[in-house]
């Protein structure tokens, strides 16, 4: 079990299991709440949990020794993980988890396709059309027909 804790892969499957309870959760949760509102308690429950980590962790002091460069990326990230969940709870507000949720593995794709234009990253062919098969795939589980 000690490999596994230092995999990628371990930690990589087990966010796409808590992302799938996320989905189905968050469905039930937002039945009769606005959607904006359900996305601030989850952050709300996410950020006392991350802080309790750090505290328990020792980590806490780490975020005084934050880059200036760090600290700006990182805004911009938390400002693009905001708007990501607000829109996902829009969505699942008005569309069914079986659905919504595949668009929004789209990103998967994208990142794909941002990693190569903007990291420099490089997929070798079999990768791509993995990349597509993702993309086509997403698209027809959220196709209703």
């Amino acid at each position: 079990m000690g490999d596994a804790l230092q995999s990628w892969v371990f930690w990589a499957l087990l966010s796409a299991g808590f992302a799938a309870l996320t989905a189905i959760l968050a469905k039930v949760g937002i039945a009769g709440v606005p959607s904006d509102v359900a996305t601030f308690v989850r952050t709300l429950v996410i950020l006392a949990l991350t802080g309790a980590i750090l505290v328990a962790s020792g980590q806490a002091a780490g975020l005084a020794d934050l880059p200036g460069r760090s600290t700006v990326f990182l805004i911009l990230s938390g400002l693009a993980t905001g708007a990501s969940w607000l829109c996902y709870f829009r969505a699942l507000g008005l569309g069914d988890a079986a659905r919504v949720a595949p668009l929004d593995k789209l990103s998967v794709v994208l990142v794909a396709v941002f990693g190569v234009v903007f990291l420099g990253e490089r997929l070798s062919g079999p990768n791509w059309v993995g990349v597509g098969l993702i993309a086509a795939g997403a698209v027809l589980v959220a196709y209703r027909g």
